[in-house]
Protein backbone atom coordinates (compact mmCIF):
# COMPACT_ATOMS: atom_id res chain seq x y z
CA UNK A 1 0.00 0.00 0.00
CA UNK A 2 1.44 3.39 -0.75
CA UNK A 3 2.60 5.53 1.98
CA UNK A 4 0.60 9.00 2.15
CA UNK A 5 3.12 10.92 4.10
CA UNK A 6 4.17 13.71 2.17
CA UNK A 7 7.86 13.11 0.68
CA UNK A 8 11.08 14.39 2.15
CA UNK A 9 12.36 17.49 0.36
CA UNK A 10 15.69 16.48 -1.26
CA UNK A 11 18.65 18.69 -0.10
CA UNK A 12 22.37 18.66 -1.17
CA UNK A 13 24.18 19.43 1.72
CA UNK A 14 27.42 21.25 1.36
CA UNK A 15 30.44 19.71 2.91
CA UNK A 16 30.69 22.20 5.26
CA UNK A 17 27.77 21.38 6.86
CA UNK A 18 28.97 17.83 7.75
CA UNK A 19 31.17 16.11 10.06
CA UNK A 20 34.92 14.92 9.19
CA UNK A 21 34.01 11.42 10.69
CA UNK A 22 36.98 9.46 9.63
CA UNK A 23 40.40 10.50 8.30
CA UNK A 24 43.73 8.47 6.56
CA UNK A 25 47.21 9.17 8.12
CA UNK A 26 50.16 7.86 5.96
CA UNK A 27 53.44 8.32 7.47
CA UNK A 28 52.04 11.11 9.80
CA UNK A 29 50.67 13.00 7.71
CA UNK A 30 46.61 13.33 6.80
CA UNK A 31 46.26 12.17 3.48
CA UNK A 32 42.95 11.99 3.25
CA UNK A 33 39.37 13.12 5.17
CA UNK A 34 36.03 11.64 4.77
CA UNK A 35 33.39 13.98 6.16
CA UNK A 36 29.53 12.70 6.37
CA UNK A 37 26.35 12.63 8.57
CA UNK A 38 25.88 9.72 11.75
CA UNK A 39 23.43 9.17 14.30
CA UNK A 40 23.51 6.70 16.68
CA UNK A 41 20.36 5.83 19.15
CA UNK A 42 19.52 4.29 22.47
CA UNK A 43 17.33 1.29 22.94
CA UNK A 44 14.21 3.77 22.74
CA UNK A 45 15.02 5.32 19.60
CA UNK A 46 16.33 8.41 21.26
CA UNK A 47 19.25 9.74 19.54
CA UNK A 48 22.34 9.93 21.68
CA UNK A 49 24.13 11.31 19.22
CA UNK A 50 24.59 13.07 15.67
CA UNK A 51 26.59 14.80 13.66
CA UNK A 52 26.29 16.66 9.83
CA UNK A 53 22.79 16.54 8.42
CA UNK A 54 21.11 13.38 9.88
CA UNK A 55 18.00 14.01 8.33
CA UNK A 56 18.59 15.29 4.75
CA UNK A 57 17.67 12.95 2.50
CA UNK A 58 20.22 10.35 1.41
CA UNK A 59 19.93 7.40 -1.38
CA UNK A 60 20.38 4.71 1.43
CA UNK A 61 21.59 2.09 -1.42
CA UNK A 62 21.67 -1.65 -0.33
CA UNK A 63 21.73 -0.92 3.46
CA UNK A 64 17.92 -1.05 3.48
CA UNK A 65 17.59 -4.63 1.77
CA UNK A 66 16.77 -6.07 5.32
CA UNK A 67 13.30 -3.01 5.13
CA UNK A 68 12.96 -4.65 1.52
CA UNK A 69 13.27 -8.31 2.77
CA UNK A 70 11.12 -7.28 5.95
CA UNK A 71 8.37 -6.09 2.84
CA UNK A 72 8.56 -9.11 0.65
CA UNK A 73 8.23 -11.39 4.10
CA UNK A 74 4.70 -9.17 4.63
CA UNK A 75 3.64 -9.38 1.71
CA UNK A 76 3.29 -13.24 1.84
CA UNK A 77 6.32 -14.59 0.42
CA UNK A 78 7.50 -17.70 2.43
CA UNK A 79 11.21 -16.77 3.72
CA UNK A 80 13.41 -18.42 6.52
CA UNK A 81 16.78 -18.89 7.54
CA UNK A 82 19.76 -18.77 5.06
CA UNK A 83 16.74 -17.50 1.79
CA UNK A 84 15.59 -14.69 4.38
CA UNK A 85 19.39 -13.80 4.99
CA UNK A 86 20.31 -13.62 1.31
CA UNK A 87 16.68 -11.59 0.58
CA UNK A 88 18.42 -9.26 2.92
CA UNK A 89 21.62 -9.69 1.70
CA UNK A 90 24.54 -8.73 -0.41
CA UNK A 91 26.13 -11.42 -1.55
CA UNK A 92 29.47 -12.42 -2.60
CA UNK A 93 28.22 -14.90 -5.46
CA UNK A 94 29.59 -17.59 -4.35
CA UNK A 95 28.25 -21.20 -5.72
CA UNK A 96 26.29 -21.65 -1.77
CA UNK A 97 24.70 -18.09 -2.85
CA UNK A 98 23.91 -19.04 -6.46
CA UNK A 99 21.94 -22.18 -5.36
CA UNK A 100 19.84 -20.56 -2.65
CA UNK A 101 18.51 -17.85 -5.39
CA UNK A 102 18.19 -20.72 -7.54
CA UNK A 103 15.71 -22.42 -4.72
CA UNK A 104 13.86 -18.86 -4.36
CA UNK A 105 13.75 -18.49 -8.02
CA UNK A 106 12.25 -22.27 -8.54
CA UNK A 107 9.86 -21.62 -6.02
CA UNK A 108 8.49 -18.46 -7.87
CA UNK A 109 7.97 -20.73 -10.89
CA UNK A 110 10.81 -18.59 -12.91
CA UNK A 111 14.59 -19.20 -14.24
CA UNK A 112 17.86 -16.63 -14.06
CA UNK A 113 16.75 -15.05 -16.77
CA UNK A 114 13.55 -13.42 -14.45
CA UNK A 115 16.14 -11.66 -12.63
CA UNK A 116 16.09 -8.01 -13.57
CA UNK A 117 19.88 -7.67 -12.34
CA UNK A 118 22.78 -7.19 -14.43
CA UNK A 119 24.68 -9.77 -15.90
CA UNK A 120 27.82 -9.87 -13.15
CA UNK A 121 30.98 -11.43 -12.04
CA UNK A 122 31.00 -12.37 -7.95
CA UNK A 123 32.58 -10.08 -5.49
CA UNK A 124 34.29 -13.55 -4.21
CA UNK A 125 37.64 -13.27 -6.12
CA UNK A 126 38.07 -17.21 -5.55
CA UNK A 127 34.39 -17.78 -7.70
CA UNK A 128 35.57 -15.38 -10.66
CA UNK A 129 38.93 -16.92 -11.09
CA UNK A 130 37.58 -20.70 -11.08
CA UNK A 131 34.98 -19.20 -13.52
CA UNK A 132 37.55 -17.57 -15.60
CA UNK A 133 39.31 -21.10 -15.82
CA UNK A 134 36.41 -23.05 -16.62
CA UNK A 135 34.98 -20.73 -19.05
CA UNK A 136 31.85 -19.97 -17.18
CA UNK A 137 30.59 -16.33 -18.29
CA UNK A 138 28.57 -13.79 -15.59
CA UNK A 139 25.47 -14.10 -14.99
CA UNK A 140 22.72 -12.00 -13.52
CA UNK A 141 22.54 -15.12 -10.54
CA UNK A 142 26.33 -13.75 -10.02
CA UNK A 143 25.58 -10.37 -9.25
CA UNK A 144 25.02 -9.29 -5.92
CA UNK A 145 21.43 -8.51 -5.57
CA UNK A 146 20.38 -11.77 -6.75
CA UNK A 147 18.97 -12.28 -3.39
CA UNK A 148 16.92 -9.42 -3.10
CA UNK A 149 15.32 -10.14 -6.41
CA UNK A 150 14.32 -13.63 -5.94
CA UNK A 151 12.67 -12.75 -2.62
CA UNK A 152 10.73 -9.97 -4.89
CA UNK A 153 10.09 -12.68 -7.78
CA UNK A 154 8.68 -14.88 -5.24
CA UNK A 155 6.31 -12.02 -3.05
CA UNK A 156 4.95 -11.21 -6.84
CA UNK A 157 4.61 -14.93 -7.53
CA UNK A 158 2.72 -15.29 -4.25
CA UNK A 159 0.43 -12.70 -4.64
CA UNK A 160 -0.55 -13.71 -8.35
CA UNK A 161 1.27 -10.10 -9.25
CA UNK A 162 2.89 -10.21 -12.50
CA UNK A 163 6.44 -11.32 -12.53
CA UNK A 164 7.30 -9.14 -15.45
CA UNK A 165 7.87 -5.64 -14.62
CA UNK A 166 8.12 -6.37 -10.61
CA UNK A 167 10.75 -3.59 -10.64
CA UNK A 168 8.11 -0.86 -12.24
CA UNK A 169 8.02 1.76 -8.79
CA UNK A 170 4.25 1.19 -9.62
CA UNK A 171 4.19 -2.32 -8.85
CA UNK A 172 2.40 -3.68 -5.76
CA UNK A 173 5.22 -5.05 -4.02
CA UNK A 174 7.08 -2.07 -4.84
CA UNK A 175 4.62 0.36 -3.36
CA UNK A 176 4.37 -1.98 -0.47
CA UNK A 177 8.16 -1.80 0.04
CA UNK A 178 8.16 2.30 -0.07
CA UNK A 179 5.07 1.50 2.53
CA UNK A 180 6.95 -0.30 4.89
CA UNK A 181 10.50 1.51 4.58
CA UNK A 182 8.04 4.58 5.86
CA UNK A 183 6.98 2.93 8.66
CA UNK A 184 10.07 1.16 10.13
CA UNK A 185 12.40 3.99 9.49
CA UNK A 186 9.52 6.49 10.76
CA UNK A 187 10.53 9.30 8.29
CA UNK A 188 8.31 9.58 4.86
CA UNK A 189 10.21 7.97 1.81
CA UNK A 190 11.81 11.02 0.13
CA UNK A 191 13.10 11.20 -3.27
CA UNK A 192 13.03 8.02 -5.96
CA UNK A 193 15.61 7.07 -7.40
CA UNK A 194 16.65 3.77 -9.08
CA UNK A 195 19.56 1.73 -7.66
CA UNK A 196 22.96 -0.08 -9.31
CA UNK A 197 20.74 -3.18 -9.60
CA UNK A 198 17.76 -1.95 -11.32
CA UNK A 199 14.99 -1.96 -8.23
CA UNK A 200 13.59 0.73 -7.13
CA UNK A 201 15.38 2.94 -4.41
CA UNK A 202 13.43 4.98 -1.95
CA UNK A 203 15.34 7.95 -0.25
CA UNK A 204 15.56 8.37 3.45
CA UNK A 205 17.64 9.27 6.51
CA UNK A 206 20.67 8.31 8.60
CA UNK A 207 18.35 8.56 11.38
CA UNK A 208 15.62 6.41 10.24
CA UNK A 209 17.88 3.86 9.44
CA UNK A 210 19.34 3.92 12.69
CA UNK A 211 15.87 3.76 14.08
CA UNK A 212 14.91 0.82 11.57
CA UNK A 213 18.09 -0.94 12.60
CA UNK A 214 17.15 -0.67 16.29
CA UNK A 215 13.60 -1.79 15.74
CA UNK A 216 14.27 -4.93 13.57
CA UNK A 217 16.41 -6.26 16.54
CA UNK A 218 14.47 -5.64 19.57
CA UNK A 219 10.98 -6.62 17.43
CA UNK A 220 9.19 -9.27 19.26
CA UNK A 221 10.20 -12.95 18.46
CA UNK A 222 7.98 -14.52 16.28
CA UNK A 223 7.22 -11.23 14.11
CA UNK A 224 8.60 -10.69 10.47
CA UNK A 225 11.10 -8.23 11.62
CA UNK A 226 12.39 -9.97 13.96
CA UNK A 227 12.67 -13.01 11.77
CA UNK A 228 14.69 -10.78 9.46
CA UNK A 229 17.40 -9.77 12.20
CA UNK A 230 17.48 -13.06 13.15
CA UNK A 231 17.95 -14.94 9.90
CA UNK A 232 20.43 -12.29 9.02
CA UNK A 233 22.37 -12.91 12.89
CA UNK A 234 21.73 -16.23 12.76
CA UNK A 235 23.51 -16.97 8.79
CA UNK A 236 25.89 -14.17 7.89
CA UNK A 237 27.35 -15.84 5.38
CA UNK A 238 24.57 -15.19 3.26
CA UNK A 239 24.59 -11.82 4.07
CA UNK A 240 28.01 -11.31 2.32
CA UNK A 241 30.20 -14.04 2.34
CA UNK A 242 33.62 -15.39 2.82
CA UNK A 243 35.33 -12.45 4.31
CA UNK A 244 32.83 -9.76 3.44
CA UNK A 245 32.73 -7.22 6.54
CA UNK A 246 29.23 -7.35 6.84
CA UNK A 247 29.28 -11.17 8.05
CA UNK A 248 32.38 -10.80 9.21
CA UNK A 249 31.05 -8.13 11.81
CA UNK A 250 27.88 -10.04 12.33
CA UNK A 251 29.98 -13.22 13.08
CA UNK A 252 32.72 -11.69 15.61
CA UNK A 253 30.18 -9.15 17.54
CA UNK A 254 27.53 -12.07 19.09
CA UNK A 255 23.96 -10.48 18.37
CA UNK A 256 24.60 -7.81 16.03
CA UNK A 257 23.00 -6.91 12.97
CA UNK A 258 24.67 -5.01 10.40
CA UNK A 259 24.43 -4.11 6.28
CA UNK A 260 26.58 -1.32 4.73
CA UNK A 261 25.84 -0.61 1.43
CA UNK A 262 27.13 1.44 -1.87
CA UNK A 263 28.02 4.79 -1.43
CA UNK A 264 29.32 4.59 2.43
CA UNK A 265 25.87 3.96 3.92
CA UNK A 266 25.59 1.84 6.20
CA UNK A 267 23.16 0.75 9.59
CA UNK A 268 24.45 -1.30 12.42
CA UNK A 269 22.68 -2.46 15.49
CA UNK A 270 23.95 -4.20 18.77
CA UNK A 271 21.94 -7.01 20.55
CA UNK A 272 20.01 -4.24 22.75
CA UNK A 273 18.92 -2.32 19.88
CA UNK A 274 21.71 0.56 20.36
CA UNK A 275 22.18 1.44 16.61
CA UNK A 276 24.22 3.52 14.55
CA UNK A 277 23.82 4.87 10.87
CA UNK A 278 26.19 6.92 8.49
CA UNK A 279 26.52 8.47 5.14
CA UNK A 280 29.77 9.32 4.02
CA UNK A 281 29.86 11.72 1.36
CA UNK A 282 32.45 10.77 -0.59
CA UNK A 283 31.27 7.48 -1.33
CA UNK A 284 33.91 5.62 0.27
CA UNK A 285 32.87 2.80 2.32
CA UNK A 286 36.53 1.89 3.41
CA UNK A 287 36.13 3.47 7.00
CA UNK A 288 32.76 2.90 7.77
CA UNK A 289 32.44 -0.20 9.57
CA UNK A 290 35.55 0.62 11.76
CA UNK A 291 32.98 3.79 12.38
CA UNK A 292 30.56 1.95 13.43
CA UNK A 293 31.83 -0.04 15.99
CA UNK A 294 33.68 2.63 17.52
CA UNK A 295 30.24 4.36 17.91
CA UNK A 296 29.00 0.77 19.07
CA UNK A 297 32.04 0.56 21.64
CA UNK A 298 32.11 4.22 23.20
CA UNK A 299 27.74 3.47 23.94
CA UNK A 300 28.90 -0.07 25.94
CA UNK A 301 29.09 -2.45 22.82
CA UNK A 302 31.57 -5.21 23.57
CA UNK A 303 33.55 -5.15 20.10
CA UNK A 304 36.97 -7.49 20.98
CA UNK A 305 36.16 -10.05 18.79
CA UNK A 306 36.22 -7.50 15.76
CA UNK A 307 39.68 -6.21 16.02
CA UNK A 308 40.24 -7.49 12.73
CA UNK A 309 37.32 -4.33 11.56
CA UNK A 310 38.47 -1.91 13.47
CA UNK A 311 42.41 -1.85 13.21
CA UNK A 312 42.69 -0.60 9.50
CA UNK A 313 46.26 0.21 8.59
CA UNK A 314 47.58 2.07 6.03
CA UNK A 315 50.17 0.25 3.57
CA UNK A 316 53.51 1.45 2.05
CA UNK A 317 55.79 -1.36 0.64
CA UNK A 318 53.37 -4.28 1.94
CA UNK A 319 54.38 -2.91 5.61
CA UNK A 320 52.11 -0.67 7.76
CA UNK A 321 52.74 3.14 7.58
CA UNK A 322 49.64 4.52 8.52
CA UNK A 323 46.65 4.06 9.73
CA UNK A 324 42.96 4.93 8.86
CA UNK A 325 41.36 6.52 12.02
CA UNK A 326 38.16 8.29 13.57
CA UNK A 327 37.81 11.83 12.75
CA UNK A 328 38.37 14.79 14.93
CA UNK A 329 34.59 15.19 14.60
CA UNK A 330 33.36 12.29 15.57
CA UNK A 331 36.60 12.02 18.54
CA UNK A 332 35.62 14.84 20.08
CA UNK A 333 31.70 13.67 20.05
CA UNK A 334 33.08 10.40 21.16
CA UNK A 335 34.91 12.21 23.96
CA UNK A 336 32.02 13.99 25.11
CA UNK A 337 30.25 10.86 25.41
CA UNK A 338 33.11 9.16 28.12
Amino acid sequence: MPSTASPLPAVEPAVEELAELAAVRRSGLIESRHFGSLVAVDPSGATVLELGLPDAVILPRSTVKPLQALACLTAGAELAGPELAIAAGSHTGEDEHVRVVRELLARAGVDDEALGCPVDRPEDEGTFERMIRAGEPRARVRMNCSGKHAAMLLAAATNGWPTEGYLDPQHPLQQHIRATMAEVTGVPVGADAIDGCGAPLFGTTVRGIARAFGRLVQAEPGTPERAVADAMREHPFYVGGSGHQNSTLMETVPGALAKGGAEGVIGVAAPDGTAVAMKIVDGSPRATTLLALRVLEALGTPIAGAHALVELPVLGGGVPVGAIEVGRDLAAALERLA
